[in-house]
């Protein structure tokens, strides 16, 4: 399968490096999950930048984007930008799957399981 190009703004990898040095808890977590291709083989990507936007996770070979929320999305200016900001993705070909942070605190198996649900459909799609 060949790799698709994603542009972003080249402002963003300074940020996005620093978001990864200062990761939340429930990235964290995440990561010590999806890292080192732990999750059936595929590489996951930490504060990737696509184009006016930084995804919390990126795998690119499935196209799907992990976004963690915290408590600040749940005000009403931040659901309004994240709408923007999946419906950009969507329309880059990237699948978006929210997690709130207390399903990954209380929760890991079924997150994962969630994304491997995904994985699922995919390879199905791909064969």
């Amino acid at each position: 399968m060949k790799k698709k190009f994603l542009w972003y703004h080249p402002m963003l990898k300074e940020y996005a490096r620093q978001h990864r040095n200062k990761s939340t808890k429930s990235e964290v977590l995440f990561w010590m999950q999806v890292r080192n291709k732990q999750l059936r083989g595929y590489d996951f990507h930490r504060q990737k930048p696509v184009d006016y936007f930084i995804l919390d996770f990126f795998c690119p070979r499935l196209m799907l984007g992990i976004e963690l929320d915290g408590i600040t999305h749940h005000e009403d200016a931040v659901i309004a930008k994240d709408k923007i900001k999946e419906q950009r993705m969507n329309d880059l070909g990237i699948t978006v799957l929210r997690f709130r942070d207390e399903e990954v605190y209380h929760h890991m198996q079924s997150v994962l399981l969630e994304i491997e649900r995904f994985m699922d459909n995919f390879e199905v799609r791909n064969k």
